[in-house]
């Protein structure tokens, strides 16, 4: 049975890379044959060495190859890829392409076809642009999986949270559940603002990752 998950996050530099690949190992120590896919990547650089050497690719992508066991291509496990490390839909403008949520979407499909799970992971926030008229919540609808929603545990995360899973509610899209990852070491009032998380949010915390900790998973 294909079991996959799309990782989205409450912002950028929330962990979801991070996330992405610890339940592709848990995935991978299950038996299963797992395979991370990153659509759209900005921040790359031309590889030097490894199976990719002279492409284009960022350190999410190698991390999320390197947690699965699927040997695949990187026009599939990472469609568009560009250099600067800004806004997706702003990077492809820079460079003349327009993102195209189908191509990513046949892209997925091809994966799945190779492995009994696959782990998508977005890029910034819920409504970051891929293109000029859809974000990546369209592609989410596009894409109908489970999701998995990294809180990146700081000020402010309450709201940023609510609004994200109300967003994703609001599509008819499935939560499966949440990370509550701390993304500083000295968050004040970490506990209490977990515990709100916690009161507000229907769907399961799947693993409270501390400072430079493990996450754990139960699916």
């Amino acid at each position: 049975m294909q079991q996959s998950y799309f990782v989205v996050g409450t912002d950028t530099n929330v962990g979801k890379t991070y996330v992405a690949s610890a339940l592709l190992r848990y995935f991978v120590s299950s038996g299963k044959r797992a395979v991370g896919m990153k659509p759209v990547a900005s921040g790359c650089e031309l590889s030097a060495h490894g199976i990719w050497q002279g492409q284009l690719v960022n350190d999410d992508v190698v991390a999320l190859y390197e947690a699965g066991n699927v040997p695949a291509a990187l026009e599939l496990i990472n469609p568009y890829h560009f250099v600067p490390a800004i806004a997706p839909h702003i990077a492809a403008e820079k460079v003349g392409v327009e993102i195209d949520v189908d191509l990513i979407l046949r892209s997925y499909h091809t994966l799945a076809e190779m492995a009994d799970v696959v782990v998508v992971e977005g890029a910034g926030g819920f409504f970051v642009p891929v293109n000029n008229q859809q974000t990546l919540a369209d592609l989410a609808v596009k894409l109908q999986l489970p999701i998995i929603l990294v809180v990146g545990m700081r000020l402010g995360c309450i709201n940023h949270a609510l609004l994200t899973v109300e967003a994703i509610q609001s599509r008819g899209l499935t939560l499966a559940g949440w990370v509550a990852n701390q993304v500083e070491p000295d968050m004040p009032m970490f506990a209490e603002n977990l515990a709100s998380l916690q009161q507000r949010i229907a769907a399961p915390c799947l693993s409270v990752v501390p400072w430079h900790g493990e996450a754990e998973f139960s699916l």
